[in-house]
C-alpha cells in the first residue's frame, strides 16, 4: 500500500524528501545566504549558542524581538572579546533570522511556493502560517552543535501543530554535522519548554521549565542527504546536530508552520510572539 506523507510523519516523526529543490533554486538559497554575510552588522555583534542558554541571548531582546525583522547571530568562536571578528565574515554567522520568509524575495518565494503548500495540504493542515524562519550556515571548525531538542520546546501550539520545512543547501554528512533524528519520539510528548520568564524582575527573560532530557546518543538516526533535500519535521520529534569538524560547510534554510485553526492556541508564553499587527502570514485556507 503507497504510504502518505502523513503516515510516515506519524510513524517516524519526519519525512526525507530529496530533490525538492531544483538546483537553480538551492543556487539561488545559497547565494541569499551568503550576501547575508555582508549585511551583517559590524557592531554589537550578537553570538548564538545552543548550549548554555544563559549567555547574552536571553538576556536581551534582540533576540526576542526578531520575530517580524531579520537579524544576525554569530557563532560562538567568531567574535573577540572587544567584539571584534576572528574569521572571514563568509563564516562568521551561525544563523539568521526569524523573518526571512516575509522580508526577503529569495526566501518569501520558496516559503510560500505550491510545493511547500502541498505538503501542508497532505498533513491535513486547514490554516497553515509560517511563524519564523531561519538561515543555519553551520561553518567549518566553528559551527556548533544544536543540542537534543524538539521544536514544540520554542514553538508551542495547543494542541500540538508546528511542522519544520528543512532544506540542504550543501550536502549532509556525518563530518559536517547532519541532522540526527530519534525515530518515533514525537510519541511521547512535549519534554520540556522554553518560555518567557514570567518573574518580571529577573535579569533572564527567557526560561527552561524543565531540566534538559538525557537522550541516549545511540537512539539517533543521523539523515546524511544531499542538497536539495527537503526534511519534514514533526514538532514534537527529538532531533539534534553535531558540531561541524569538517572543511565544508552545512548551509541549510529551515522555517516552521503551525495550525492557525480548529481551536489550535499559539502558546502566549513562546519567546516568539507575531506584533499585533503582523499576525504570521498564511499559506492557504482549506474550504470545507
Amino acid at each position: 500500500m503507497h504510504s502518505t506523507l502523513l503516515d510516515e510523519i506519524n510513524q517516524n516523526g519526519y519525512i526525507v524528501l530529496e530533490d525538492f529543490l531544483t538546483p537553480d533554486e538551492v543556487d539561488e538559497l545559497y547565494k541569499a545566504g551568503r550576501a547575508l554575510c555582508m549585511d551583517a552588522p559590524q557592531e554589537n555583534r550578537k553570538v548564538f549558542d545552543t548550549r548554555n542558554h544563559l549567555d547574552a541571548q536571553s538576556k536581551e531582546t534582540y533576540f526576542l524581538e526578531s520575530g517580524d525583522k531579520v537579524r544576525y547571530f554569530f557563532e560562538d568562536g567568531a567574535i573577540g572579546e572587544k567584539g571584534e571578528l576572528l574569521v572571514d565574515p563568509m563564516q562568521a554567522l551561525n544563523k539568521v533570522g526569524h523573518a526571512l520568509h516575509v522580508e526577503n524575495p529569495v526566501f518569501n518565494k520558496i516559503s510560500f511556493c505550491n510545493r511547500v503548500k502541498e505538503i501542508c495540504w497532505q498533513l491535513n493542515f486547514n490554516r497553515p502560517a509560517i511563524c519564523q524562519s531561519m538561515y543555519i550556515y553551520k561553518n567549518p571548525k566553528v559551527g556548533g552543535e544544536v543540542i537534543p531538542h524538539q521544536d514544540s520546546w520554542y514553538l508551542h501550539t495547543e494542541p500540538n501543530s508546528a511542522i519544520g520545512f528543512w532544506f540542504a543547501l550543501e550536502d549532509c554528512t556525518l563530518q559536517n554535522g547532519c541532522l540526527q533524528f530519534i525515530k518515533g519520539s514525537h510519541q511521547s510528548g512535549v519534554h520540556r519548554r522554553y518560555i518567557r520568564n514570567p518573574e518580571k524582575d529577573s535579569q533572564e527573560l527567557m526560561i527552561y521549565d524543565r531540566a534538559a532530557p538525557i537522550y541516549p546518543h545511540s537512539s539517533f538516526t543521523p539523515i546524511q542527504c544531499s542538497k536539495g533535500t527537503c526534511i519534514i519535521i514533526h514538532g514534537n520529534v527529538v532531533h539534534k546536530s553535531d558540531s561541524n569538524r569538517s572543511q565544508k560547510s552545512r548551509h541549510a534554510y529551515t522555517f516552521h508552520v503551525i495550525e492557525t485553526e480548529n481551536n489550535v492556541k499559539y502558546s502566549e508564553d513562546n519567546w516568539l510572539q507575531p506584533p499585533k499587527d503582523k499576525p504570521f502570514p498564511v499559506l492557504f485556507e482549506r474550504k470545507n
